[in-house]
Formats: structure tokens, sequence, C-alpha cells
């Protein structure tokens, strides 16, 4: 039986709607995603931790969902809004509906609202809080929980996502470290699939341990939340920047400019979902990305550093990567994909070092 549900924001809105996944109340910073597809890979992308996480194509579900799509063990997203979820499944390969997925992991699900009047109060107000509910519970009430949450600014969410211990993947000759934020499985995946062992360390392990541990390169992975929270982090990271060759996506790339006396801010709304347009500086290339991020390092506080700014957002000029001038380091905001070539350069260069 399918029952109401509300979804509340910080500026008093409240949209109510049909309820699906699991019952219960969450909150979050909303947050959408521009891609047609790939709901079960945003769903269990940490870097979607803190996040209320709402798609703005029509229709969801239709798939299904298979746990050869999970970037990590479980959905991280707070919760799910949608303004149409399909029921009647077309795929050979799933394995369960996107309902039972969300009931899985005890996760809310709100459709049958306007996601695209939320879409447009969010690029015009910039990121809300917000509060889903799938069970009773008064407009105040759920107003009161979306008043009483922590600003995303404010949270410590990277510790909820990174692994809790080293943990090491492949048998190679070759190992890369990788600095755990809330690493994809895709990324582990590519690094196998280019005969590159990983050794995955979490997010406040000793630069000492990773160097102990003989690797050949360092990646500092993507994650979610505010860099400035990460000092334990940027430390370490500035003791290895000299030692291998060194990769940073997104919230890697925020980490590694700060190493070097860059700033990072929060941005309105953040670059979240497909098609993002990036121009290469160096070849002038345009590519179209996949992004998710709501923090970016500060362009002009490259400036001074041994840092050179490699890549620029082609929607509002934001900074999008850069590269050491002299070191073998390099980063991107955005999410490396084989066609762009950034995976084979730095593993190519984890296989001469």
């Amino acid at each position: 039986m399918v029952n109401e549900a509300k979804l509340a924001l910080e500026d008093g809105t409240i949209l109510k709607g049909k309820s699906f996944g699991f019952e219960t109340t969450a909150v979050g910073e909303l947050a959408f995603t521009t891609a047609m597809s790939g709901y079960v890979e945003s769903l269990t992308n940490p870097s979607f931790k803190g996040h209320i996480l709402m798609s703005n194509y029509p229709l969801e579900g239709n798939y299904g969902v298979s746990e050869e799509w999970y970037q990590s063990d479980k959905i991280q997203a707070e919760a799910y809004v949608a303004r149409e979820i399909c029921t009647q499944v077309s795929n050979w390969g799933f394995k369960k509906t996107l309902d039972e997925f969300l009931n899985e992991f005890e996760v809310p699900g709100i459709m049958d609202i306007d996601t695209r009047f939320l879409t447009l109060k969010l690029r015009e107000e910039g990121a809300l809080k917000c509060a889903v509910s799938t069970e009773e519970i008064s407009d105040e009430d759920l107003l009161g929980k979306v008043a009483n949450q922590k600003d995303i600014i404010d949270l410590d969410l990277v510790p909820l996502v990174s692994t809790d211990g080293v943990k090491t993947f492949g048998d190679f000759n070759k190992t890369v470290a990788i600095i755990d934020c809330g690493v994809k499985k895709s990324v582990i995946d590519n690094f196998l699939e280019n005969e590159i062992n990983v050794a995955l360390f979490p997010y406040n392990a000793s630069y000492q341990d990773i160097l102990d541990y003989g690797v050949d390169g360092l990646m500092v992975s993507d994650g979610p939340g505010n860099p400035e929270r990460l000092t334990e982090t940027v430390a370490n990271i500035e003791q290895l920047l000299n030692k291998f060759p060194v990769f940073g996506v997104s919230l890697g790339n925020e980490l590694i400019a700060k190493t070097f006396g860059a700033t990072t801010s929060k941005m309105k709304l953040g670059h979240r979902g497909a098609n993002q347009p990036v121009k290469d500086l160096v070849t002038g290339q345009v590519l179209i990305t996949t992004q998710n991020h709501g923090f970016v390092v500060d362009k002009d506080s490259l400036n001074g550093t041994d840092l050179e700014l490699t890549q620029i957002n082609l929607n509002d000029g934001t900074s999008e990567g850069f590269k050491h001038k002299e070191l073998p380091l390099r980063t991107v905001q955005f999410e490396p994909s084989a066609a762009d070539g950034f995976f084979d350069e730095f593993i190519q260069l984890i296989k001469d070092y």
C-alpha cells in the first residue's frame, strides 16, 4: 500500500507525494543529478553521503537494480526523490526493484512530486537543507527536523564512508595506495583491469604507514563533505607528494590543493550529474564530464603556488584541475573516465616508477 510522503525545505516549503522504500524520516542537503540513468551508481556513491538525492530525469527504476552496479556496499544517500518510479522492470539482469533496494538499506523515498519545481528552486536559491518522511509526521515536526540539522560544512562525513582498515586488491607487480575518502568501486576496478594492485588506506592513515607499504603511486580519492575538516588527512598527504606519482580526484583534488596553501569554498549549488563541460587549458579540448561535488578549489588561490591550473568549468568558470610544475602530480575535480586519458596517464606513471 502506498502512503503519503512529505518533503520539507529550510525555507518552509513542504511538498506532499507518495512514499516508496523504507518507512522512516531522513535529513540531508538536497542535491539533484542530471543523469538520465545510473540511479544505482548514484545512490551507492559515497560522495552523496549527507545528501538527499533527487533525479532530474522523470522516470526512474525501469531497469531495476543489480549488485554489479554498486559503487559501495550500500546506499549512501540519506533519501531519494523522484518524479515517478517504474514498478514494471524491463531488464533481464535485474536482481531487485528500486523499491526493494531502498527497503533493504532502510532508506526512504518520495515520488509524485514536482522535481522540476525543486530543481529551479535550488538553482535560484542554492543548496537547501531538507527532510523526507514516509511516516506519519506533522508539517511542524518535519520542519523542525530540517531546522535542527547541521549544515553540511559542519559535518564529518568522510569517516562514515572510509575503510576502517587497510584493504588490498590484486596480485600484480605494481601497487597504488588510495587514501579512501569515499572511493568508488569503479576506480578500484579500473586499476585492477590495468594490472595495478590497490592498497586502500583509511582517510586518517599516517604517511609512514603508506611509505612502509612500499607503493608505487598515490591516489587521493573522491568523497563527501567539507575538505576544511580533514586537516589530519591534508598533513599526511603533504608528506607524500614528492615520493611517487600522485593523482587526486574531486575531494582528493581539493585536499591536495590545500597542502600547497590553496583555499576551498562551498559552492552555491555544486556540480552533480552528467554533461558538465570542462575545458582543458593546455590542449583546448572540451570534455563532457560527470561530477559530484559541492566544494571547489578557489582558482585565484593557486597563484603563487607550485600548481598550475589545467581545467576550468565552462558553465561557471570554476577550477576543474591542476598539475604541479615539476612533480608527477595532477588532479581533476570531475570523475575521470577511460575516454579522457587521465587514468591511463597515471597508470603509466606508476608502471614507469
